[in-house]
């Protein structure tokens, strides 16, 4: 089996996460881009867009900041893939 990076085929576990998130919040992923840039990390509005739909990897540091910037905690992007986990 070869491991090319993949998780059930997808390059990232939060992305639906946190599409949902950031829509709830009312924020672009315009503004979003803008509010990381603030913080150091640049992710471009094409690269955010490619998180949401599971196309692109995300690091450790881009989901802090992604949490830091809609005021939500790692946990709530996280959570349903270690409770899936765990129910493993």
């Amino acid at each position: 089996m070869k491991n090319c990076g993949k998780y059930e085929n997808n390059l990232n576990v939060i992305g639906p996460i946190l599409r949902k998130k950031r829509k709830e919040k009312n924020i672009s992923l315009e503004a979003l881009s803008s509010k990381l840039l603030l913080l150091g990390i640049n992710i471009p509005v094409t690269s955010l867009h490619r998180i949401e739909n599971n196309q692109r990897t995300v690091r450790d540091y881009e989901i802090c900041a992604l949490c830091v910037v809609l005021n939500i905690s790692t946990n709530d992007l996280l959570e349903p893939i270690t409770n899936k986990f765990k129910a493993l």
